[in-house]
């Protein structure tokens, strides 16, 4: 059966973040739309002045760290440093952004990007985004179709993005008046309002933003969370945090509370959380330092050789995808409530999942945990923690849904691409 994407242009425009939830996200809808047949131009979009596509010296980095985007042509977009010698700039961006201003210098330098040559004059049939601060670039390419008409915009939310930006601004010193929420969150909904159709990745955020914005079109959508490796097991009991503010919380609560009752278990701590840690707590994390491995070039490697998966979260908001990628593992898991936000009651009562929510049910429940067999490889595929992954979170399962969600917003027929 043919899919309503097949032969279609689909630009994918996304932050040029790497080892973090979005960028999970992102690969999965990569994948989904070349199985469904399209031709998908990816777009990193860089928040940091100076990263202009002729420029790619500067993109180095993040290119070297993203080496699954290398499947397909892969496009690029960021301000010039010019930009901030407009004085309209200086005074409707930088100004507000030394004031704390998350929303407005993340849009304003996503509305002054240069963008790649080969994609500034395409005619897409759909443009899809990620976080509202990048809806001026999906709205400059939605515009640009040969035939006069605009093509339609998908936009993930990621998250009610106002909250994230008011619990980073807790600990910077921005000049005062300081950016509210309030002011933030306006900036957000208005973005917003220029997609055909919001796409939310949990049930929460799904209903805050219909409440908020009532008059666009909601789906809830829960992410396609790249595949995980089943086996063949090892010794580690594993914990993976990437370097945000919520998973920083997360694992300094768990040093702080659990660590030193289970001093006798062989637990690494994976991902570019340590950093983090390092910053906020220095003498904690010189305690602990031998737990940490750091940022890992194969996570799949990390979880294929373990016996068991902490979630010990106790801060954020949205989905957790670092909770979905344990899931997929079939690794027994102790976690706390939280880390099974945005998903369905069905994953709080999963056979080998150990609900843990105070420190010392937590030590409990790690160390019941610990004194199981490791599953074997078959045990993890046939788990039900693998089978809530493939029902929800599988690529199978974001393809059926998004195809289904995209086709009443496309035209009868592919547009041809410019040139």
């Amino acid at each position: 059966m043919s899919s309503p994407l097949d032969g279609r242009r689909v630009a994918l425009i996304h932050p040029a973040w790497h080892s973090c939830g979005t960028y999970r996200v992102v690969l999965g809808q990569i994948d989904a739309y070349r199985a469904l047949g399209a031709d998908v131009s990816p777009i990193a979009i860089s928040i940091d002045p100076g990263f202009t596509p002729h420029h790619r010296w500067r993109w180095r980095s993040f290119i070297e760290k993203t080496p699954e985007l290398d499947k397909g042509a892969r496009y690029f977009g960021g301000a010039p440093f010019r930009a901030f010698l407009d004085p309209r700039f200086l005074h409707r961006v930088l100004w507000p952004y030394i004031h704390g201003d998350q929303a407005i210098i993340r849009t304003g330098l996503a509305e002054r990007a240069q963008l790649s040559p080969e994609v500034r004059e395409c005619n897409f049939d759909l443009v899809h985004t990620n976080h509202f601060f990048l809806m001026p670039v999906a709205k400059k390419l939605a515009s640009r179709r040969s035939d006069g008409e605009r093509s339609p915009i998908l936009l993930d939310s990621h998250d009610l993005q106002a909250r994230q930006f008011a619990l980073m601004n807790e600990r910077m010193p921005w000049l005062y008046p300081r950016a509210t929420y309030d002011a933030m969150l306006q900036q957000e909904l208005q973005e917003m309002r220029g997609a055909d159709l919001l796409l939310h990745l949990n049930a929460d955020e799904h209903c805050e933003f219909k409440s908020l914005l009532p008059e666009v079109s909601h789906a809830l959508l829960y992410p396609a969370v790249p595949d995980a490796p089943t086996g063949p097991g090892g010794e580690n009991i594993i914990l993976v945090a990437s370097n945000n503010s919520a998973n920083v919380e997360s694992v300094i609560w768990f040093l702080r509370e659990v660590a030193a009752r289970v001093s006798d278990l062989p637990i690494k701590i994976a991902g570019a959380v340590d950093a983090g840690v390092r910053a906020r707590e220095p003498q904690l994390y010189a305690r602990f330092q031998d737990l940490f491995l750091g940022r890992v070039d194969d996570l799949g490697a990390v979880y294929a050789n373990a016996r068991l998966a902490l979630l010990p979260t106790v801060s954020g908001h949205g989905l957790s995808i670092k909770t979905v990628e344990a899931l997929a593992t079939g690794l027994p898991l102790v976690a706390t409530s939280h880390a099974f936000r945005g998903m369905n009651e069905q994953a709080l009562t999963l056979a080998g999942v150990r609900l843990a929510d105070s420190p010392e049910e937590f030590v409990r429940e790690l160390r019941l945990a610990a004194q199981d067999a490791p599953p074997d490889s078959r045990a993890r595929a046939n788990s039900e923690t693998r089978r809530f992954y493939d029902a929800y979170f599988s690529l199978w399962a974001y393809e059926r849904n998004l195809a289904a969600l995209a086709a009443p917003l496309l035209r009868s027929a592919p547009l041809q691409k410019a040139g």
